[in-house]
């Protein structure tokens, strides 16, 4: 019995103790008023019969009470009892149920792998007999090269094809993807026409591009193929902004991309996939290339520069930057600081201890917000404050915004001068709840500035609408004007012109606005600064209106 239930015991018999001892009190107390009757001198008032009444009356009490007491506990430790009982009973049923979940689950673990190992020996087994044929398309002959693989030659594509293993051992087989066929045929060009066909579908195509590279013969030798159309031999100005040039470029530089994820999986195959001959086809083709970004329209890019970031994917997917001047490299980041590649890209080249200048060097330029993306991505958030590079962007963004002369200022000069102000509020904003500077950096004076730009644009607008004049319609006999029409329908049944300007898109990190400032870079020389009319894309940025963005 448990300490409770003792002392509990022990004040019960302590109780029946008390109890007994009161009869022979009353006794003791009947003799004691005998003795007080006897004297003459003292007189009673009060009868013995009615004391002797009164006592076995508060007796025959304390005893019915006693009594309840008694069986309150006994009923209190029965349920006590019972659900002591139905707990235990509880628990050894869900330790049972859990221990049979296990025992089943584990049977069906052993009995999957047992499938899967049954399927792939007999996948090894039958295409151990069958020669591998690719073209020789490295090479630019036309010839077809027959490969015998041994019976334990490893086939990666295998892994892929088995699905959904059975308890029973039953297997069903996915057939390899129209991705996994073209990489499996080297077949670059048909690569890029499959992935311009399902731009739709491109973030499922990048998932799906890294698996089905290792079905190819030679993933390196596919990628570094896929890259021959990048420059085109004949390319015009006009011809560079095509959308399907644009699209290719960004198809390559997603190919190239999905390469060195591919190998960040797996970095055993590294020095296998990259070996020293794909190093220096991979070599050719970036010096081929990097004179062409002498020329490269920095206004245009306005850092986003498809050429400089495939440049850069190029030497860092296939890792042949020491062949490389690292300052030359380096100069190139403001030409891609707006691409959400950037930070990797500079880390994979060796380029985080450059960084500082960098940002620098976008701060002369008034890219502002790039330097705080850059310098949260690189921890140097103490060295260059975002706060304070988010206010300076601001307070260029007012100056570059307010007319020389405010009282000759024309209302469409007012209009751009609102529309720069606005995009620029909106980029810090956004900015802010990216990087969660809040309290830092409130956004209720912003955010009250954006309101009144939007409704003085809204107003601007509509009155600019009620001014139009309204074409009369003549009568149907050619006569003068008609009478007045009165019943015309709801003007929100017409439909609104489209506004100027877009709404500011957010969906693109590392995109936003520059100024009309002009600064100067000394940090990393003259070659490194940007163009001095660089900064005139404020508010109006130039955004690739290809078929589909990478």
């Amino acid at each position: 019995m448990s300490r409770a239930g003792s002392s509990t015991m022990a004040d019960t018999q302590s109780v029946a103790t008390l109890i007994d001892c009161a009869t022979s009190k009353i006794q003791q107390l009947q003799q004691a008023f005998a003795e007080l009757e006897s004297h003459h001198a003292i007189t009673l008032n009060l009868k013995w019969k009615e004391l002797e009444e009164h006592f076995h009356g508060l007796e025959r009490s304390l005893k019915q009470r006693f009594n309840e007491l008694e069986d309150q506990e006994k009923k209190y430790e029965t349920k006590v009892s019972e659900a002591r009982e139905i707990l235990e009973k509880r628990e050894a049923a869900v330790v049972a149920k859990e221990q049979a979940s296990l025992e089943k689950l584990q049977e069906k673990r052993d009995a999957a792998l047992s499938a899967i190992g049954i399927a792939v020996e007999k996948c090894k087994n039958e295409l151990s007999s069958e020669p591998a044929v690719f073209n020789n398309k490295e090479s630019g002959g036309a010839e077809e090269i027959v490969e015998e693989k041994p019976p334990n030659a490893k086939d990666s594509s295998i892994s892929e094809n088995v699905q959904n293993p059975s308890i029973d051992g039953n297997m069903e087989v996915k057939p390899p993807s129209q991705l996994t066929k073209l990489c499996e045929e080297m077949d670059s060009k048909g690569l890029h026409k499959f992935i311009s066909d399902n731009r739709k579908n491109l973030a499922a195509i990048r998932e799906e591009i890294p698996v089905a590279l290792k079905a190819a013969t030679n993933p390196a030798h596919l990628v570094l193929a896929s890259l021959e159309d990048f420059y085109p031999m004949e390319v015009s100005a006009v011809a560079k902004r095509d959308a399907n040039l644009l699209g290719l470029r960004r198809t390559c530089i997603m190919l190239m991309e999905c390469l060195s994820q591919m190998l960040a999986e797996d970095p055993s195959a590294v020095s296998d996939v990259i070996s020293e001959h794909v190093k220096d086809k991979a070599k050719v083709i970036a010096k081929e290339w990097k004179p062409k970004l002498d020329d490269l329209d920095v206004d245009a890019s306005s850092g986003n520069s498809l050429e400089a970031h495939a440049f850069l994917q190029l030497l860092a997917t296939f890792g042949i930057s020491s062949g490389f001047n690292q300052e030359e490299i380096t100069k190139l980041i403001p030409t891609v600081s707006r691409r959400r590649q950037t930070a990797d890209l500079c880390r994979s080249l060796g380029l985080t201890e450059k960084m500082p200048g960098v940002i620098e060097v976008l701060m002369n330029n008034s890219r502002y917000i790039d330097a705080v993306n850059l310098a949260y991505a690189f921890d140097l958030t103490e060295q260059f404050s975002p706060v304070h590079l988010l206010k300076s962007y601001l307070k260029e963004a007012r100056k570059a915004s307010s007319p020389v002369k405010p009282g000759n200022t024309s209302p469409t000069a007012q209009n751009e001068v609102n529309e720069r102000e606005l995009v620029a509020l909106k980029a810090v904003i956004k900015c802010i709840e990216d990087h969660k500077l809040e309290e830092q950096y409130p956004m209720d004076p912003l955010q009250k500035r954006v309101v009144q730009l939007e409704k003085a644009k809204a107003d601007k607008k509509r009155v600019a609408e009620a001014a139009k004049p309204q074409s009369k319609r003549p009568r149907a006999n050619g006569g003068g004007y008609g009478p007045r029409i009165t019943n015309i329908p709801d003007k929100s049944f017409y439909t609104r012109a489209a506004d100027r300007y877009p709404p500011y898109m957010y969906e693109r990190p590392y995109l936003y606005p520059g100024h009309t400032d002009n600064h100067g870079s000394s940090l990393l020389g003259s070659a490194y600064s940007l163009s001095p009319s660089h900064g005139n894309y404020f508010g109006n940025g130039y955004q690739y209106q290809a078929p589909y963005l990478h």
